[in-house]
């Protein structure tokens, strides 16, 4: 899976300053102009992923402005997930992270939800994927805590891996690449619809042991809620 090649965002903040002017980012990329008709997405957590490696919804008709705290990923904005303080509120159409709120603390969750309810506008989308431990728990409780769940790029992936992280990549950045927290379905669920968004679509995929959430703040017919999620969450 491509998340375990990238460098995924931590708790370290960024100085706090909210401000519609792009001389606020001083440091990092000016904030986007948009084409006619474009939409802007923020990929948090974007490591050395580029829009090609997302969901087939966003590969046209969107501006990727790419965050990450690494400045080897060279993104757009140096910032975390729980601070995105440098953006103007309601400045994106969709904001993306790809197993990164599972680097977070638990205290440190709300303060990330909170902040992509902000960034977003009112009928903006959030992406989110991370480890299903409901999966990992049943290989655990199977007593098959080393043995092999999934093949990726990297190597083999454990349940271990899928709770704690992948090993290597812990003990070359243990801050960084360790998981802090966790989530099954229903609590991912719970926890985005606590920090604001009301529309809420979960999937769950136990065969390659993630979960797939896309949420909107305003209510959104049911029909057109299923519609989204087929085009920016996984086939299902």
């Amino acid at each position: 899976m491509r998340w375990l090649l990238r460098w995924l965002l931590g708790s370290a903040g960024v100085p706090t300053r909210k401000s519609t002017d792009s001389s606020a980012l001083t440091g990092n990329r000016d904030f986007p102009a948009l084409a006619s008709g474009q939409r802007l997405l923020l990929h948090v957590g974007c490591g050395q992923a580029r829009l090609t490696d997302l969901p087939a919804g966003f590969q046209r008709g969107w501006q990727e402005w790419r965050i990450d705290l690494d400045p080897d990923a060279h993104p757009d904005l140096i910032a975390s997930f729980s601070d995105l303080s440098l953006l103007p509120d309601a400045c994106a159409d969709a904001l993306f992270a790809s197993h990164v709120i599972e680097h977070l603390y638990w205290f440190e969750v709300p303060q990330a939800l909170a902040e992509a309810r902000r960034v977003l506008k009112p009928d903006g989308m959030l992406v989110l994927t991370c480890p299903d431990l409901q999966s990992a728990a049943a290989m655990i409780a199977e007593d098959r805590l080393f043995e092999t769940a999934y093949l990726s790029p990297a190597g083999p992936i454990t349940p271990f891996d899928i709770v704690y992280s992948y090993r290597p990549f812990v003990q070359r950045s243990p801050q960084t690449m360790s998981h802090k927290c966790g989530f099954t379905l229903t609590t991912l669920t719970q926890a985005v619809r606590e920090a604001g968004f009301t529309s809420v679509y979960g999937l769950r995929r136990p065969e390659a042991f993630d979960l797939w959430l896309l949420a909107v703040a305003q209510a959104l017919p049911e029909a057109e809620l299923t519609a989204q999620a087929r085009q920016y969450l996984p086939p299902h």
